[in-house]
């Protein structure tokens, strides 16, 4: 059976923490950040964790799933 390749697209965006969990930085950081207010920004700085349900098929694309 080969082996099954890692999704770079995935792997470049997301870190799989010590518990296994899937964190990512948050969307809308790249561009127009003038339109955004300083606290709007200042919260997409944070990273989150994603949801069950998107952590699942994170995770087969990453190969750990």
């Amino acid at each position: 059976m080969p082996k099954q390749k890692t999704n770079k697209s995935v792997a470049k965006r997301v870190k799989v923490t010590a518990n296994g969990r899937i964190k990512m930085s948050r969307p809308s950081r790249g561009h127009l950040k003038s339109a955004k207010s300083s606290g709007q920004l200042r919260g997409l700085r944070k990273k989150i964790m994603l949801n069950k349900s998107f952590e699942k098929a994170a995770k087969k694309l990453l190969g750990l799933g």
